[in-house]
């Protein structure tokens, strides 16, 4: 299953659709009463070319048969100048396909991000400028209520980590336990290790003590699976071994200069940052940032 930061947000989105009524709802403050349904759609339109549009995900609100209103969503890490082209395309092929209302809404890493999406699109056409909606996790509220956390985990999961560190830190941590207990299959193991690798240390601890363990266990069957392969060799050696199995086996390229500082490291618990953030990263430069 995905771990990045880029597609573990759309992973939630098609656990769970209900999840972009939310977003809208909850950060744009607009009206989803009426819409009941969310239905997961086809992330491809073909055009006439004949080559194919593909978006990160689409939401169907209403009958998804004959829907009210349709959802573009895009998980973007940076601001990328050739998606005021691709996004007002997904709008209009969703738009001529549905015969529906159509919404573009971008889940950003941070308000850096968001901000740079959010530019306004303009098409030509007097009056015709497209505002993308862009939302970061300090843009959404922290979720306490044990309640709400099983209603909508992933929101739980998405907000917590904008939270955890603030007045009501010791509230959401137990939200997001709440949210993650509520999970069935492996989506509550993700889950987990996705929030906690982007956690502060005084978060993670926090967290480690609201579930009540003595130190941090990798949940996932990835991790568990790769950080072992490197467990037999000594600690700060296996746990270097551990790290750079774990870049390897996901595929990331590790440049010479980031073998060498990893394997010049001799903090066991830098490395086991260096670890936590390897779960997630894009590249192996991501480690140290």
């Amino acid at each position: 299953m995905p771990t990045n930061e880029h597609e573990l947000p759309l992973e939630m989105v098609r656990n769970r659709p209900q999840l972009v009524p939310e977003l809208l709802r909850s950060v744009f403050g607009l009206d989803m009463s009426r819409h009941a349904r969310a239905t997961l759609a086809s992330e491809s339109y073909a055009d006439t070319n004949p080559a194919e549009l593909r978006c990160d995900a689409t939401v169907l609100l209403g009958d998804p048969k004959s829907p009210a209103l349709g959802v573009v969503v895009e998980s973007q890490l940076r601001a990328l100048k050739q998606k005021s082209y691709s996004w007002p395309a997904y709008l209009a092929s969703l738009r001529l396909r549905r015969r529906c209302p159509v919404m573009l809404l971008v889940l950003c890493p941070d308000q850096t991000t968001a901000r740079g999406c959010s530019t306004p699109i303009d098409m030509g056409h007097p009056g015709w400028i497209l505002q993308p909606l862009t939302v970061h996790p300090g843009m959404l509220p922290p979720i306490t209520d044990p309640d709400e956390a099983r209603r909508l985990p992933e929101l739980a999961v998405l907000s917590a980590p904008a939270h955890a560190d603030g007045p009501q830190s010791e509230a959401v941590l137990h939200g997001l336990s709440t949210a993650i207990d509520s999970l069935t299959g492996d989506k509550g193991a993700l889950y987990y290790d996705y929030v906690m690798s982007r956690f502060s240390d005084a978060a993670r601890k926090l967290m480690e003590d609201t579930v009540k363990l003595d130190n941090y266990e990798w949940q996932s069957e990835f991790a568990i699976t790769h950080r072992a392969e490197g467990r037999a060799e000594g600690e700060v050696e296996g746990e270097v071994k551990a790290l750079l199995l774990l870049l390897e086996a996901r595929g990331l390229d590790v440049p010479e200069d980031v073998r060498s500082r990893v394997q010049g490291c001799t903090d066991l618990e830098q490395i086991e940052r260096w670890i936590q953030r390897a779960v997630s990263a894009d590249t192996a430069e991501d480690l140290f940032t």
